[in-house]
């Protein structure tokens, strides 16, 4: 595997995330618009997603455990990792036995109750706490991505954000503000 990609993880996990939160939309949008002509199209997309949301947190969790088992850490982000792990695996028990209870008790196009729609919008909200908990193993103990590099003898890299003719044009030279930039060192970010 690439090493800038340490784990399959972060690439799976976003499915069911995707999956989940749109079955809950068509899960909701079904029961408000029973009786409607389209409201059986509804109902299939809205199980069909919660099956797939089931199919596609099995990778996730098993990529998930390889993580927990492989990525380097101290003992502030081993918690968090826990925190996150228990509540991974306790919300893809829910996702994988709400699916599994409605592939069971449901045809494809029969109306979802309320009551499940709401159990859908739960499970939804469970997936949303296990995600932030994920992110923040990334964002606040960087865990999982490449360490950036550390600036030299306290000298940081400036930025010379000047006014010129693209505004998207800035400085990458180790420069103070109002210092001369040379040009070469000069990069244009086209967006």
């Amino acid at each position: 595997m690439p090493e800038i990609i340490p784990n399959l993880h972060p690439l799976a996990v976003h499915f069911p995330i995707a999956l989940v939160t749109v079955s809950a939309v068509f899960h909701v949008a079904a029961v408000a618009m029973r009786g409607k002509d389209f409201s059986r199209t509804l109902a299939v997309l809205a199980h069909t997603l919660l099956w797939l949301s089931a199919l596609s947190v099995l990778p996730a969790v098993f990529f998930g455990w390889q993580a927990y088992n492989s990525v380097p850490h101290d003992d502030a982000s081993h918690a968090a990792m826990l925190v996150h792990r228990n509540w991974a695996l306790v919300t893809s028990f829910v996702l994988i036995i709400l699916a599994i209870w409605d592939a069971m008790r449901n045809k494809i196009d029969s109306h979802p109750a309320w009551w499940f729609a709401v159990a859908v919008i739960a499970a939804w909200s469970m997936v949303s706490i296990t995600a932030w908990h994920g992110g923040e193993l990334v964002y606040r103990h960087g865990l999982g991505v490449m360490s950036l590099p550390m600036p030299q003898d306290g000298v940081g890299h400036g930025h010379n954000h000047e006014n010129t003719a693209s505004n998207d044009d800035h400085s990458h030279a180790d420069t103070a503000p109002g210092d001369k930039v040379d040009e070469h060192s000069r990069h244009d970010h086209t967006h």
